[in-house]
């Protein structure tokens, strides 16, 4: 068998840097003026380098036999990451092929997911494996459901969606971080940012209805 111990190093080097990375870009994305020159650039590397950690992700888990949770929480944060991006290109909820075709393969993935784990026994916390294949679940029911929302009613909704996924996959890139450098203090580790991120989704949406409200009737 061919030593595959540098590679795998090398991968994980990768892996951890481009996500480090992309944390600092998250926090410069979320504080920067939404829409702005900074916000713009922040973002789209903040993009590019989750890419490049759900690639090294999906290598680490799949080659190297490493880390199966890290399979669920790859596709969360690619599907937010994703799904985030798509709605501000398209600014729309008119099903679109890519959309439903990347929808479905995190299903299966999620579904694979659980069967995995329900086969060798889930030694994971609870509260941690329930909560992130849930919030998968949600986000991609809602954007199955959303396709049914009137042209009229749906209006700024894309919007709060950015905001909401993007956010998303900022949190589950520093749940994971968190997770993986304080490991002795799991499932809290990877649980509060959750929280914040929760937080942050609903300050930020309830900060723009207002705002575009007010806007609307001036």
């Amino acid at each position: 068998m061919p030593d595959y111990s540098f590679l795998h190093n090398s991968n994980i080097l990768i892996h951890v840097v481009s996500g480090s990375i992309a944390l600092l870009l998250g926090v410069l994305a979320l504080t920067t003026k939404k829409g702005g020159k900074w916000h713009k650039k922040t973002g789209n590397y903040f993009l590019i380098l989750m890419t490049i950690v759900v690639l090294t992700g999906l290598i680490g888990v799949f080659v190297f036999k490493r880390n199966t949770f890290l399979l669920i929480i790859t596709v969360l944060s690619a599907y937010y990451g994703f799904s985030g991006y798509r709605i501000l290109k398209t600014k729309t909820n008119k099903p679109k092929w890519i959309d439903v075709s990347v929808a479905i393969a995190s299903l299966i993935s999620v579904s694979y997911f659980l069967y995995y784990f329900k086969s060798i026994g889930m030694y994971w916390s609870p509260i941690i494996i329930y909560s992130t294949v849930g919030a998968l679940l949600l986000i991609i029911t809602y954007d199955f459901v959303r396709y049914l929302i009137p042209k009229k009613a749906y209006r700024n909704m894309w919007l709060y969606e950015h905001i909401f996924k993007m956010i998303g996959a900022f949190t589950a890139l520093l749940s994971a971080f968190s997770g993986t450098v304080f490991e002795n203090y799991q499932p809290y580790s990877q649980f509060l940012p959750s929280v914040l991120g929760t937080l942050l989704q609903i300050g930020f949406i309830v900060y723009y209805i207002k705002k575009i409200g007010e806007t609307e009737q001036t």
